[in-house]
């Protein structure tokens, strides 16, 4: 694969995701509804609240658009890092 692809490509998930997360729907997501609508949220403390980037926006940033997407960029990096770290575990395999 051409390191020049593989970086543009990164750098262009990188950008829509600091660029675009800012605009994502401020309704709950199917998951979020039905807990709600079961009643789960109002049991305690639901498990997403406590994360450590709650309602997809980073802590402690006061501009909502700005911590949503700086949330989006870090979601973006460990997913790609993931990816990276396991396509390398995968192919050390022996076959």
């Amino acid at each position: 694969m051409n390191r020049t692809f593989l970086i543009g490509g990164i750098a262009v998930c990188l950008l829509l995701a600091g660029l675009v997360s800012p605009f994502a729907s401020p309704y709950p997501d199917g998951l979020e509804q039905v807990a709600e609508g079961k009643g789960i949220e109002a049991a305690g403390t639901p498990t997403w609240s406590a994360s450590p980037i709650a309602d997809y926006a980073l802590p402690g940033i006061k501009r909502e658009g700005l911590a949503t997407g700086l949330a989006g960029i870090l979601g973006t990096l460990v997913v790609l890092t993931a990816g990276w770290g396991l396509a390398r575990l995968i192919r050390r395999r022996p076959v």
